[in-house]
């Protein structure tokens, strides 16, 4: 190996490992402020939120992401959707939304992961059967306490270029609970205004390969752009469904021509 290439491999490694450390540290500061609140016996719904998204924003952070919101997000009740293109979306929806996470029950299970996200009040679905009606019933209930939920119904990632089909089986749960869909749109921006494809993980992408992507990435900004709500008073699912995919598809659209330096090819 060359004397270049060996400092560059080094120089990628203590950049990985700054960023670990940086992760780890959020981690660890997630847990004790959990800690401080009495989160891990009984978490604060109504206080939440603000914990959630400073530890959302750090953990981003720590990836060398920054988040910013292209027009402010507005921290309403509702049922929030966003479009699918990473597992970093996870901390970049966390940063800017009031909204608690969905997941399976068994990730509840897991020994540190399952307990913070026990801490972050996420609603754990029990899928039983694995029926749809059920779950949406689930949601439903729990925005009718005044909490918020957010998911993405693309039910896949993407490389952020276009929306995928999106799957309306769950919008039902805002019909039923009488709260508006709140959707938000996403785009990973290199510093040169390129969509970035460092973040995007689909396709045959492993979890190691799109962690070690992610973490020799640069300057990367994770952009969020709000949509206009929508009042799901008068509308059954399908018609929630086919507004909303026009809603998202026109919103990614409209942020890339605000984002970027140059319109996305295929």
């Amino acid at each position: 190996m060359s004397q270049a290439k060996s400092s560059f491999s080094l120089r990628r490694q203590l950049s990985r490992g700054r960023q670990v450390a940086g992760m780890t540290t959020t981690m660890v500061g997630g847990i004790r402020a959990a800690k401080r609140i009495g989160a891990f016996k009984q978490p604060p719904r109504e206080t939440l939120p603000r914990y959630i998204q400073t530890f959302c924003r750090k953990m981003a952070g720590s990836f060398g992401v920054k988040v910013v919101e292209v027009e402010p997000v507005e921290q309403f009740h509702g049922l929030w959707v966003s479009n699918h293109v990473s597992w970093m979306d996870i901390p970049v929806v966390g940063t800017v939304s009031p909204a608690f996470f969905l997941s399976k029950a068994e990730i509840g299970e897991w020994p540190v992961f399952g307990k913070l996200a026990h801490a972050a009040g996420t609603l754990f679905i029990e899928r039983g059967s694995g029926d749809a009606s059920s779950v949406s019933a689930q949601i439903a209930d729990f925005l009718a306490k005044g909490f918020s939920i957010i998911f993405f119904p693309e039910a896949t990632t993407t490389s952020g270029k276009k929306v995928k089909r999106i799957y309306g089986t769950l919008l039902q749960a805002a019909i039923d609970a009488d709260v508006p869909i709140r959707p938000i749109i996403i785009a990973y921006v290199n510093k040169d205004g390129t969509l970035s494809d460092a973040l995007p993980y689909y396709g045959k992408l492993t979890m190691k390969e799109s962690m070690k992507k992610v973490l020799d990435s640069k300057n990367v900004t994770a952009y969020v752009l709000p949509l206009a709500p929508i009042d799901p008073e008068g509308r059954n699912k399908s018609e929630l469904t086919n507004l909303l995919q026009a809603r998202m598809n026109e919103g990614l659209a409209e942020l890339h021509s605000r984002v970027l330096s140059a319109p996305v090819e295929d």
